[in-house]
Order: structure tokens, then C-alpha cells, then sequence
């Protein structure tokens, strides 16, 4: 099985309605497509909703247009990204990063 990498947003205080508006446009956006991952935790109190777009080492280009188009999905919905971890190219550990 391939090591994935993921770049993770949190949404601090993104409501459930919008959360779901921003998941509903980027499951229907083909910027996300296979072999890129969306994996969603939705907010609860005292928990921020977290958008992690996850890929595999051969996906890196793919996945940064994606994260771009991401950013513009949630700057429609009134959320300023302030800043983005990338994974770096020749990470020695596996699974997803996180900020």
C-alpha cells in the first residue's frame, strides 16, 4: 500500500451549515478527484470542523491544485486560510501530516 500524505484545514468556527455547503462543493468539484482524498470531520462543540486532503507521494502536484482550489472554495464561504502546511517532497514518515 502506498503512503499517503495529507495537507489538514481547520475550520475554526465554520458552522455545520456552511461546513456542509463547503463539503457538498468539493465532492462535486472534479479538482478532487481519484486518486486525491477528501477526509471530513465534521464540528462539534468544542471540536473545529477539519477538511484533510490526502494523497499518495506521486500525487504532489495534483494535490497542491487541489488545495488551491480548496482555498478558493472556502474563501467563498467567508474562511481566510492563514496559512497551509505542505508536506515536504522527501518526508521519511508515513501517514498524514498535520500543522
Amino acid at each position: 500500500m502506498t503512503d499517503r500524505q495529507g495537507i489538514v484545514f481547520s475550520l475554526e468556527g465554520l458552522p455545520e451549515l456552511e461546513f456542509l455547503q463547503v463539503l457538498r462543493d468539493v465532492t462535486s468539484d472534479p479538482a478532487f478527484r481519484r486518486p486525491l482524498q477528501i477526509q471530513a470531520r465534521e464540528p462539534r462543540p468544542g471540536q473545529s470542523a477539519q477538511l484533510t486532503l490526502a494523497f499518495g507521494p506521486t500525487d504532489r502536484e495534483l494535490a497542491f491544485s487541489a488545495m488551491q482550489r480548496l482555498k478558493t472554495i472556502l474563501l467563498r464561504y467567508g474562511v481566510q486560510v492563514d496559512s497551509v502546511v505542505f508536506p515536504p517532497q522527501d518526508a521519511e514518515t508515513s501517514g498524514l501530516t498535520a500543522p
